[in-house]
């Protein structure tokens, strides 16, 4: 009778090491949230980032959290967030409540973006954007910092400073224009994709184009998506337009390369489109992306510090592709999060928060990264400026900042003009 009182005694205590001993052992791993459109090159650039950074994190072991170490442990979560934004916050709700991740990095388009937000809130979440550029994300920061202090923004520059270097970009090639082919006020066309992120960047440039000397002969929004621009081209060159200043983010940007190329639209490109920041732009466009013009944050050869290259080779040898700038997941996890944690010994955002939010930290991606009091990325020399890349006889090339406020980085190189521009204007 005691022999069997005793068994059973074994059997209870088995059972309780195999039920609290399991989420003790699971305890041990940070689950890391990566959510983005996954089946787009935006949501590939999240994953591969941030595969990267833990890869590189777990190699040593993992993350000195205190007395211990632990890995990072990758959830993926498709936001189809181009299609869908019931889809995004469905995704952001899973990795709240069934994967019961630590942290969340990603997002990208702007619209799911806030309501992704909004669920990270709610769950007292720390999530580091990469992707969605609207001020009013960390605006949001500023306005009730209890609620939204779980924000920061890792990449990309808010849309106020995309169209401050689109600006800058913009006075360049006309000053080119008018010293090379005798231009003296070119006419400019916007044609940017719809979605909320550009609106204040299109106000922004309506407004300016005047001051600088130019005149603004019109503004097209096709579908980010649109499989067909050829409308917008014929309009765009109807209005004689010298300049066309793009706004892409998604896959609208192919189409228009490619058209514009095959009808060799006599203008000179500056703006932003995101898939020519791709290896794969070249072969999408079927040959015909030269000129296209993006505000980038990686071109082969071009480094911030003495981190960027060696990134851009690792990244390549993984991946087979050059990073996009939603691929600094890998900062947001290595530097920005995993620095904080090793630096507090914690998991807990209340007191990861500060010290995230006080730091510089050097990156891959900037010279030094840095946030404001919104948690917002800080721009200008000496911390993120991003880079401008133009496509020259099939290769990715950057061109700016080449002198900008004393900032140079190497193996940058002039604008081109179309050479059917130069024919049509050359006197």
């Amino acid at each position: 009778m005691k022999r069997s009182r005793f068994v059973l005694s074994v059997l209870v205590m088995a059972g309780l090491v195999l039920t609290v001993g399991f989420p003790a052992w699971a305890a041990d791993v940070i689950k890391v949230g990566v959510i983005g459109p996954m089946h787009f090159m935006q949501g590939k650039g999240h994953w591969d980032g941030a595969t990267l950074a833990a890869e590189e994190i777990n190699a040593k072991g993992g993350l000195q959290v205190g007395k211990k170490k632990m890995k990072l442990e990758l959830v993926k979560a498709d936001s189809n967030e181009f299609l869908s934004i019931t889809d995004a916050t469905s995704a952001m709700e899973r990795l709240m409540t069934k994967d019961k991740v630590h942290f969340v990095v990603g997002g990208f388009r702007t619209e799911a973006v806030f309501a992704m937000q909004d669920i990270a809130m709610d769950y007292k979440k720390i999530f580091l954007g990469c992707g969605a550029a609207h001020p009013e994300l960390c605006t949001r920061v500023g306005k009730d910092y209890e609620r939204y202090k779980y924000w920061f923004r890792v990449t990309p520059m808010n849309s106020i400073y995309l169209v401050r270097v689109c600006l800058v970009n913009l006075a360049t090639v006309n000053g080119m224009l008018k010293k090379e082919l005798g231009i003296e006020k070119a006419k400019v066309a916007i044609v940017a994709e719809k979605a909320v992120w550009i609106d204040p960047m299109i106000k922004a440039i309506e407004e300016n184009v005047p001051k600088m000397g130019m005149e603004l002969v019109g503004v097209w929004r096709p579908s980010a998506t649109a499989t067909d621009v050829t409308a917008e081209l014929t309009a765009v060159q109807r209005a004689d337009a010298q300049i066309i200043f793009t706004i892409f983010s998604a896959s609208v940007g192919i189409t228009f390369a490619r058209q514009a190329g095959e009808l060799e639209i006599p203008a000179a490109f500056t703006g932003i489109n995101v898939e020519a920041q791709k290896d794969g732009f070249w072969a999408a466009t079927q040959g015909k992306g030269d000129y296209a013009v993006s505000m980038s944050t990686f071109v082969r050869g071009v480094s911030y510090n003495e981190f960027t290259e060696p990134f851009i080779e690792k990244y390549i040898s993984r991946f087979g592709e050059l990073p996009t700038y939603t691929a600094v997941t890998y900062d947001a996890i290595k530097s920005t999060l995993g620095e904080a944690i090793e630096e507090t010994g914690t998991l807990d955002a209340e007191k990861l928060i500060p010290v995230i939010a006080k730091a510089e930290r050097i990156g891959v991606a900037a010279a030094k990264s840095k946030f404001d009091k919104n948690h917002d990325l800080v721009f200008g020399p000496g911390f993120a400026t991003g880079m401008t890349l133009q496509w020259q006889e099939g290769k990715m090339r950057a061109w700016w900042p080449n002198g900008w406020e004393g900032v140079t980085y190497k193996g940058m190189v002039p604008y081109k003009i179309p050479p059917w521009m130069i024919k049509k204007y050359k006197k």
